[in-house]
């Protein structure tokens, strides 16, 4: 019998737990309820859970990558946050050519790549 997936969460940590909420909601991505401090946050078949836990070294070492079609309609979305000042310590650097395609960093108010 073959291995398969049926899903995959990865649980991702938040310094201000109701700011990165607003953040992820923000940023386009839907939040069903949560569980036992944390949040679900999916966009299409795509999830992830954010916790309401923080350990600075976990933080700053945690990263996920997306995969999407069009990485310049995210860039916008994320400049468009930045420029609302509504999450101060987010950060965007523009998208870069890697390997065969674009890549674009987007740290959240938490400091998550």
């Amino acid at each position: 019998m073959p291995l398969n997936i049926k899903s995959l969460k990865p649980y991702v940590p938040a310094k201000d737990f109701e700011l990165s909420k607003r953040f992820y909601t923000a940023l386009g991505f839907t939040m069903p309820d949560g569980w036992g401090g944390t949040a679900d946050f999916s966009l299409d078949s795509n999830a992830f859970r954010l916790q309401d836990s923080y350990a600075q070294d976990w933080a700053n070492n945690f990263v996920f990558t997306i995969g999407v079609d069009d990485v310049e309609i995210w860039y916008q979305r994320a400049r468009d946050l930045l420029k609302s000042n509504s999450f101060p310590d987010m950060r965007v650097k523009a998208p870069e050519p890697v390997d065969d395609s674009l890549v674009l960093h987007v740290w959240d108010p938490t400091g998550v790549l």
